[in-house]
């Protein structure tokens, strides 16, 4: 499973490279894997201090730091 999450996490690295800040949404829709290991890739990264998550008008919106 951490293979996976890393994995997950180096798509949504380079999808917010390209796309730039995002919601939730849209980079679930871009990513196009499971909900839940979005979630687990999205808290190492932040955790690792590489993207940033804000909650703004109801969503929470994505960014690279």
């Amino acid at each position: 499973m951490i293979t996976e999450i890393g994995i997950v996490a180096g798509e949504i690295w380079h999808f917010l490279d390209k796309h730039g800040e995002v919601t939730f949404a849209q980079l679930a829709k871009g990513i196009e894997k499971p909900q839940n290991v979005i979630l687990m890739s999205l808290g190492w990264l932040a955790r690792e201090g590489h993207v940033l998550v804000r909650f703004e008008n109801n969503d929470y919106i994505i960014d690279l730091r």
